[in-house]
């Protein structure tokens, strides 16, 4: 566990919030700062020994038709990255995509030297920040980067775009009708909360790591069997919309998790029937 405080830029979001209640937990001193309150970076950034780079304003789909929108995220990772470079000692953890970022792998799971080829402009805009926090890197400062795949769980907001898990178990609950774009057949790979931050918790340990990371469960399932994994356990028949296919979905991605077991002697605890069981139990709670 670090010694020092950590910044989270972004950590107004699902994953932001949950790493700063583990902080918490462990009595690490943690700066929260949402998108809206950067205005403080400055001031706030020397008196931390570990940032995690959270911040993103944008979906796949939200920037789809909207290139210009992923600007707005790397001006603050590179405003970030320029404040850095006047403290070496400042460990930078930067969350990028790993289900974005790859495209279409040749070969499943992907590894975290496969080539990178978005297909969207938000995995661009993911690919591109990458390529700044490793020039930063190459100049001899610590910098983390982790490719997480799709985060869900308890304390997930419902997101337009976003968050698979979450937005089909609200259409259970509400009984509205769940769009699918494609065939339903895309294969994705989804991480439990609790699993990405015992990840983010323990490289916040390792204040001169300076490796790429794929986050995820290393298994993958379409969304057709998440929506009737979805109708088991709720016990709700959905309403499913098929829509034609967009060209900024990736057919298909899973992880390979090997390089953070190694390193970290870490693997998911949580599988995805436990894991949306347990947010569906969060869900009805609330």
């Amino acid at each position: 566990m670090t010694n020092g405080k950590v910044l989270l830029l972004g950590g107004t979001g699902f994953i932001g919030t949950a790493l700063a209640a583990r902080f918490q937990q462990e009595g690490i001193p943690t700066y929260v700062l949402g998108r809206n309150d950067v205005h403080r970076l400055e001031s706030l950034l020397p008196n931390c020994h570990t940032v995690i780079h959270l911040a993103s304003g944008t979906t796949p789909g939200s920037s789809a038709a909207r290139p210009g929108l992923e600007l707005d995220n790397l001006r603050l990772t590179l405003r970030l990255l320029d404040l850095l470079k006047t403290q070496p000692e400042t460990h930078l953890i930067f969350f990028s995509s790993g289900g974005t970022i790859y495209g279409n792998p040749d070969q499943l799971p992907v590894t975290e030297d496969a080539p990178i080829a978005p297909l969207s402009n938000h995995g661009a805009g993911k690919a591109s920040q990458e390529v700044f926090c490793r020039a930063l890197r190459a100049q001899g400062h610590a910098v983390t980067i982790v490719r997480p795949s799709n985060a869900y769980g308890p304390g997930q907001t419902l997101k337009n775009g976003f968050g698979l898990v979450r937005t089909i178990l609200e259409h259970a609950r509400q009984g509205t009708t769940v769009q699918i774009w494609g065939d339903g057949d895309n294969i994705r790979d989804f991480v439990y909360i609790e699993d990405v931050v015992e990840a983010g918790v323990r490289l916040a340990g390792l204040p001169h790591d300076s490796e790429t990371y794929n986050l995820g469960s290393g298994v993958g399932f379409s969304i057709n069997q998440v929506c009737r994994l979805v109708e088991r356990l709720t016990g709700n028949l959905l309403q499913v919309d098929y829509r034609q296919e967009r060209r900024v979905d990736v057919r298909g991605v899973v992880l390979d998790v090997s390089r953070l077991d190694q390193r970290l002697a870490w693997r998911p605890r949580v599988g995805l029937t436990e894991g949306v069981e347990r947010t569906w139990k969060w869900l009805r709670s609330t």
